[in-house]
This record gives structure tokens, sequence and C-alpha cells, in this order.
């Protein structure tokens, strides 16, 4: 429960449907010891923590907070700091959903005695001969699907989203009628949670204080070679990123590569930026357990907000996978998550390790 609407509505639900239940906020980070100099926000907040607990006073069920900071720092904080330095672009929340808000989850719930764990997640759960896959939830606007593509099946198969059928719309006027008005006032979150002001540069810095010595002064090239001036260090850009290079080609410039070893970040224009393959490793299937031999026809997305694109799948070893377009695809950035669709199910998901134009 982190005192939003979605996880207080999700509790609402099942406390209706006659669920014994037991409420848990996690308490993952202290944006205070990061340096950070802002107020603390969103789910860790203690304004965030009051709420959830009074959902649950009001519905008469006990609630807990974990501190899991240190299994947050471990899975989340670490991995996000190593992949930058690694010249990738994180993706956190599927992290988190994977290790935290489900695998350190429950364990909890197991100590507790539980049976499942529920989420105010936008998403459905499907079945079919053992296997447990998510599916999109029916709001389109708030499907998250996307983000828990790493979930195991043992996971899944004690999971419960009471929000899967539901839309945004309908969260909001069942709060309202159960007089849950204070819910209503809040606002939505979508910057990273440990990162409140949405500056990651100025979290690694204060993540590791040497990091800008270390890298500074590295060189911005053109993809034939060519220097075309200074950068601030490669772990402050992102592949597809356009603004705030601070070099003047004569037309518009993006991030195409990232050469960590030799602290380049490489320019192109936008017709350098779309690639039609790309391998994915470290791979989590869901709907089925294997990939066929002779590949899978679906839709890839690479990142939240892309709308997907037809590609097939291609086995390439025993934990990686081609992903070969039906058409180029946009900043398809190293470190980001790849999920693969069968219509709204989740065939499985894993992560970009490369890119590149196939003939």
């Amino acid at each position: 429960m982190s005192g939003g609407i979605d996880s207080s509505l999700a509790a609402l639900l099942l406390h209706e449907q006659g669920y014994e239940l037991v409420g848990m906020t996690m308490k993952t980070w202290d944006y205070a010891q990061s340096g950070g100099t802002k107020k603390e926000t969103g789910c860790c907040s203690l304004d965030s923590i009051n709420d959830a607990r009074q959902v649950a006073v009001d519905l008469g069920f006990a609630h807990y907070i974990l501190d899991i900071r240190a299994e947050f720092g471990n899975d989340v904080i670490d991995y996000f700091t190593s992949e930058y330095l690694d010249g990738r672009t994180p993706n956190p929340c599927v992290m988190c959903n994977t290790h935290i808000k489900w695998d350190a989850l429950l364990r909890r719930a197991d100590m507790l005695g539980c049976d499942w764990i529920a989420t105010g997640h936008y998403a459905h759960l499907q079945e079919n001969d053992g296997r447990y896959y998510i599916a999109k939830g029916d709001d389109a606007n708030k499907d998250q699907s996307y983000a828990l593509w790493g979930v195991s099946q043992q996971s899944l198969s004690r999971t419960l989203f009471p929000l899967a059928g539901m839309q945004k719309t309908e969260i909001r006027k069942l709060a309202a009628e159960r007089g849950f008005t204070d819910l209503l006032a809040k606002s939505e979150s979508y910057e990273i949670c440990f990162v409140p002001d949405n500056d990651y540069r100025g979290f690694l810095k204060r993540q590791d204080p040497e990091l800008e010595t270390r890298v500074a002064g590295g060189e911005f090239i053109l993809t034939d070679g060519t220097i075309v001036g200074n950068h601030e260090g490669y772990p402050f850009y992102t592949i597809g990123q356009r603004k705030g290079l601070g070099v003047a080609l004569g037309y518009p410039a993006y991030v195409v590569d990232i050469q960590k070893d030799a602290n380049r970040v490489v320019l192109g224009p936008l017709d350098h930026m779309h690639k039609n393959a790309m391998k994915v490793s470290k791979l989590n299937f869901m709907k089925y357990d294997a990939i066929p031999a002779d590949g899978l026809e679906c839709v890839v997305k690479i990142r939240y907000n892309h709308e997907g694109t037809p590609a097939r799948l291609v086995p390439n070893g025993s934990d990686s996978m081609d992903v070969y377009f039906k058409e180029p695809v946009f900043a398809i950035a190293p470190g980001q998550s790849a999920v693969f669709y069968e219509g709204q199910d989740v065939v499985g998901g894993g992560w970009i390790m490369k890119a590149w134009n196939r003939e």
C-alpha cells in the first residue's frame, strides 16, 4: 500500500469481496541520505505511509511498515547506478517489481501466513495449462503490463490484481462514493521514486561524488569518428537524447551510441536513430515456457510508452533472443526492457543488449 488511490482502492475492493487483509507499506529509500535537498515525496514519505495506514484503519485491518531499504539498495539503486556506468539506460521499475514488490514482499507475506499478495497495478493475470502470465489492463492509458515481465511463475501464482478490469475514471468515482475524498486530491507521480526531482545526473553524482571528475571531458564524435566537441561524461547521456547536448552541427543531433571504455558519446542525425534488429538477453517467459526454434511472430515494446512494433523472435542460445522488426524502430537503448506480446498477452521479456540494422 503506497498511500495512493490505486493500492487503496485495491484494498477496498478485496475487503468488500470478503478477503482477510493485511496492509503492507514498504520503506524502500531515504532521499535525504542520497543528498537530495527537496521535500521527500512519493510512496516512502511519511505522509504516504500515514495515508496508507489510515485506509487500513478505516477498513479495519492490520497495517505494517516494512523496512526494506537494504534490499532496495542492492536490487534497484545499485543496479540503477551501475547500468549508467556501463553505458546503458536502466529500467528500475522492472527491477523493483520483480525483486521488491513481488519477491521481497512475498517473503514477508509468508512470515504473516498470507496466501496472496495484491497490488494496484492495472494488468490482468491469466492462467493456462499451469502457466501464469500477464495481460494488458482494460485501461489502455494506465496499462502496466510492460513493467511486469520479470515477475516469476511462482510469484504470479500468488498474485491478485483487483483493478485489472477497471478504468481509472471508475476508480476515482468509487473512491468518491466510498468517502476516500483525500485520495482524489493526490497527484500522481511519474518520475523514478528515488529521484523525485527527476535529475538522474544529480542522483548519480550524489551516489558517487568522484564520478564527475572521473568522466568529465570526454569527446562527442560523429559516426565516422570526427570529433565535434566535449561532453560532461558518458553516464550523463542516453540513447535518443537530443536536448542538452551543447553542440551545434547544423542539423538536429541525437545520441546514437555510448562508448563507455573510450568515454565517447556518438552523435548522428535522425536517420541514424532507427534500427530493425536487436539482441535481448536474461529472458523471462510467461505465456510459454520457451519460444519455438523457428521463431515466433509477435509485437515488441522497447519502452513503456512505445506502442509496440511487429517483429519476429528467433532464439539465439539458452538465454538470448534476436528480434527482427518488420520496420525500423527509433532509439533502441541497451539496458531497457523488451516485452513481447501476443495480442493482449505478455509472452515474456528481457533486457536489450544491442541493436543494429539487418539487411
